[in-house]
């Protein structure tokens, strides 16, 4: 009896320290976010080869796995023990997928770059006899009203200042420098030390990559060793139903929605080359790239896109404002909901608060992850609320509580408004 009680001393004591601890790390957190910012920035710094491997291993696992199922099936029948198969199966399922990622890039970096790079060029040469255009066009339109004109010139002009410090100082040195950076294969000197790091990178990246596919079951053997040996039976078998679960929202979401952003992609750069729109390949992987994130993104890519447009032609911008939105009620009705379905189950409001939360805090990457981060974690907290309930003896039936005035105490009945 002492003993029991002395254990439940402990118990307590270990889980106000354990308490105490998060709540210290959480002021300090909130309090030096700048310098814990930092700390993770310079971490994912030294990480990021073994970040960038972990994701590409994520992303190729299905076609490894696919791969090497069919050469292990394609083998039964051959004299090969079930090792040599697996052997056999794993080397070549490697090689696929490593085949497959350098063909996507280097398709992609070689149809894309140079296209982009003349339209970036072409766009910067032709942004001077462009905005003198439209400042004409706009100075007739307004001339009958001095004011308006006044103000509407006020904006056009920092709109332009913007838009030529933008390209100016941002995106032609970028291309510039990765004009150096795959020019270093062919023997350009300038940037050497830029390009061995991100080379560096690529190739420890890649490692990683074949190092995690082939072993990932015994990784997630060893883990749940792991955990079987430190938690109850009970905790044990809660996280890996949840593991799963994470599992499941990451892998449905970010897949699913990388292939829905190549596909408007894809649309875009078709349609608006047979609407003979200017800058289709730059406007198109701009739609393309901000349609990963959610709710968001297509506003976010139609913005520049559009401005851009206007500096050839303000009819045409109308026409492409147009089609942005209905390409975005395409892929929000019909094309997203066929290849997503209802993979977070958030409504749209959580889906707009954790874009907004998780964008502020981590920015591009976090306003991608977000959703189904914040998908996890509404589901861990809607599970806590229904054990508390369990554990009350109360309903954990969401009608019960819609037109509830008070919970009678001694009876436990639900008292309506």
């Amino acid at each position: 009896m002492k003993s029991d009680k002395y254990q439940r001393y402990i118990y307590w004591g270990v889980t106000a320290f354990i308490v105490l601890a998060l709540l210290v790390v959480f002021v300090f957190t909130i309090k030096e976010m700048e310098k814990v910012k930092a700390g993770f920035r310079m971490l994912f710094h030294i990480l990021a080869p073994i970040t960038y491997g972990a994701v590409l291993a994520y992303l190729l696992a299905p076609i490894y796995n696919r791969v090497r199922d069919m050469v292990v099936f394609a083998a039964g029948g051959s004299k090969m023990s079930g090792k040599g198969r697996e052997a056999l199966g794993c080397l070549l399922a490697t090689a696929v997928s490593v085949i497959v990622l350098l063909v996507v890039v280097v398709g992609l970096t070689s149809m894309l770059l140079p296209q982009l790079w003349d339209s970036v060029k072409g766009l910067v040469e032709s942004l001077p006899a462009n905005i003198y255009n439209q400042q004409l066009k706009l100075e007739q339109l307004l001339a009958n009203n001095p004011d308006l004109e006044a103000i509407v010139m006020e904006y056009y002009n920092m709109a332009v200042l913007k838009l030529q410090s933008w390209l100016s100082s941002d995106v032609v040195p970028r291309f510039s420098n990765m004009g150096k950076i795959f020019g270093f294969i062919s023997g350009v000197s300038s940037g050497i030390f830029s390009a061995l790091n991100i080379l560096k990178n690529i190739l420890i990246g890649i490692i990683v990559m074949v190092y995690l596919l082939n072993m990932k079951e015994k990784l997630l053997t060893q883990t749940k060793m792991i955990l079987y040996g430190i938690f109850p039976l009970k905790i044990a078998n809660k996280v890996l139903d949840e593991g799963r679960y994470v599992h499941k929202v990451f892998g449905g979401f970010i897949i699913g929605k990388l292939l829905d952003s190549l596909i408007i992609g894809i649309l875009c750069f078709v349609l608006l080359n047979f609407m003979r729109m200017p800058y289709v390949l730059i406007v198109s992987v701009i739609v393309g790239v901000t349609n990963v994130i959610p709710f968001f993104g297509p506003f976010i890519g139609a913005i520049p896109s559009a401005f851009l447009i206007l500096l050839d032609s303000p009819i045409k911008c109308l026409w492409f404002l147009g089609f942005i939105l209905l390409l975005q009620q395409f892929d929000g009705n019909i094309l997203g909901p066929k290849i997503l379905g209802d993979s977070t189950g958030l409504s749209s409001f959580w889906v707009l608060f954790s874009i907004l939360l998780f964008g502020g805090l981590f920015g591009f990457v976090g306003m991608i992850i977000g959703v189904p981060t914040f998908a996890v974690f509404y589901k861990l907290f809607t599970e806590l609320v229904t054990w508390l309930l369990e554990k009350k003896k109360l309903s954990a039936d969401l009608g019960k509580y819609e037109n509830l005035n008070y919970i009678d105490e001694e009876n436990r009945t639900y008292i309506e408004k």
